[in-house]
Formats: C-alpha cells, structure tokens, sequence
C-alpha cells in the first residue's frame, strides 16, 4: 500500500490512530500536497487540512515542514535504491539486468503517487539537507550496478563507477523524459528501446577472464 492509499485509508477526522499508521496518515497527505503544489507553496496547514488532523497533531510528529519533507525523500530515496538492488538481483543474465534496472526507473516514474518529483524534480535542491539526499540516492545507484560491472568486467573501481553512473543517469532522465511526453509509446516498447542502447554500449565490454562479452 502506498503513502496516498495509507491517507486514503485513514483520513476520517477525529479517528485516533496508532503513532505509526498517524505517521503513514500525515506522510500520504504531505506527499499529496508537495507534488501538488511544491515545497515552498505548500503550508502546514494544507497538509493537516488534507490529513484530516488538526494542525497541533501534525507537529507532534513533525516539527516543522522540512523535517516533514526529509522524512519523505528519506522513504522513496530509499525506494528507488532497493527497487534498483532487487533488478540488479533478479537474475544473472546481464541483458536481462539491464532491462529490469532500466524498468525500475520507469517504474519509480510512473507511480500515480509523483514521489519521484519530490527526489528529481525538487523547488529545493539548494537546501543542503535536500541535496545530500537527492545525491545519495544517485551515488547508491550507481553503486550497486557499479558491483556489477566491476565484477564481471574487472574495470577498476572508478572506471566501473562511471559506466554506472552513465547508465543510472540514462534511465533517470530518459524515465523522466518519456512521462512527461504523456506517456505516447507504451512503457514496455520505450524500456525495450532504451534497454537496447544501454546493452549495446556495456556490452562491449569483455567478461573478466573471458572472451566472452558483458
């Protein structure tokens, strides 16, 4: 169940709720709100309003609107990164990784939630606390297909890292590119075709130890 469908599911107002489903509550409607309107529109008082809470029961779990912002990059940082981890270790045959990594983008793209506006295309990238999250889920991206390069190729460590970082950064904003052209060639044709790039440069690439290609 997704942070919307958990407010959804909640928001009756004067409902007392356990501390963690009140958590999930306030999180579904503060995301509802910041991809609606952005961080520096939206106001505490939208978000309690959506919540179905009063404005004190808000900053009893979350003192300010940041902390309430961070707690939510923190959730779906970390959900690219696992959907990422599991593609990658979803089988061993490394066309198919790329197929199912590059999926996972287009996936985290197209959730009906818009999470994925709040990690890539936030109006607050220039607080620090922001871009430090923003920049790890890149970097741990990156990281895990660069285990996967590293080893099976035997580039360096910092040479692996950029050919990951190139493929991260490919998926991403191809993903980002293919939504907001409302979406006119099926997800399935426009992940094979961007599967199809990618696999074509890393595999050039030899297997380590082995004449055989990535």
């Amino acid at each position: 169940m997704t942070a919307i469908e958990q407010t959804e599911a909640v928001r009756p107002r004067g409902t007392r709720l356990p501390r963690r489903a009140r958590r999930n509550q306030l999180l579904g409607a503060a995301q509802e709100v910041f991809v609606a309107q952005g961080y520096h529109a939206a106001a505490m008082d939208d978000i309690a309003e959506r919540a179905g809470v009063s404005k004190p029961v808000l900053y009893q779990h979350f003192p300010g609107k940041l902390d309430l912002y961070l707690a939510l990059l923190d959730q779906h940082c970390e959900a690219l990164i696992q959907s990422v981890r599991h593609a990658l270790a979803s089988t061993n045959d490394n066309k198919q990784r790329v197929r199912a990594t590059m999926d996972a983008y287009f996936a985290y793209v197209e959730d009906d939630g818009g999470a994925f506006r709040l990690v890539f295309e936030s109006d607050l990238t220039n607080e620090p606390a922001v871009r430090e999250r923003v920049d790890r889920v890149t970097n741990d991206c990156a990281e895990a297909i660069c285990d996967v390069i590293a080893e099976d190729t035997g580039l360096s460590r910092e040479e692996s890292m950029l050919l990951a970082s190139g493929l991260g950064g490919l998926a991403q904003v191809v993903a980002r590119s293919w939504l907001h052209s409302d979406r006119t060639v099926p997800r399935d044709q426009a992940v094979q075709l961007l599967a199809s790039l990618a696999w074509r440069g890393i595999a050039g690439f030899p297997l380590h130890g082995n004449e055989q290609q990535f």
